[in-house]
């Protein structure tokens, strides 16, 4: 059976006895929440298009 490698840095990962699993340690644990934190990762919406305002329309509700 073959060993996984941990999605950080590669190296050969010993799932059953590592309690950071898919990860080697907790740095590349952290090293990939920080990716998710800084939008290095994201999980794409379907059927949502990027939705852009006008920064010159007024969207205000009043109605003068």
């Amino acid at each position: 059976m073959r060993r996984p490698t941990c999605p950080t840095c590669e190296k050969l990962v010993d799932i059953a006895a590592n309690p950071h699993r898919p990860f080697c340690c907790e740095r590349c644990q952290l090293i990939d929440l920080g990716r998710w934190f800084d939008e290095g990762f994201s999980i794409p919406i379907e059927g949502e298009e990027d939705k852009q305002l006008d920064p010159d329309a007024d969207y205000s509700d009043s109605e003068d």
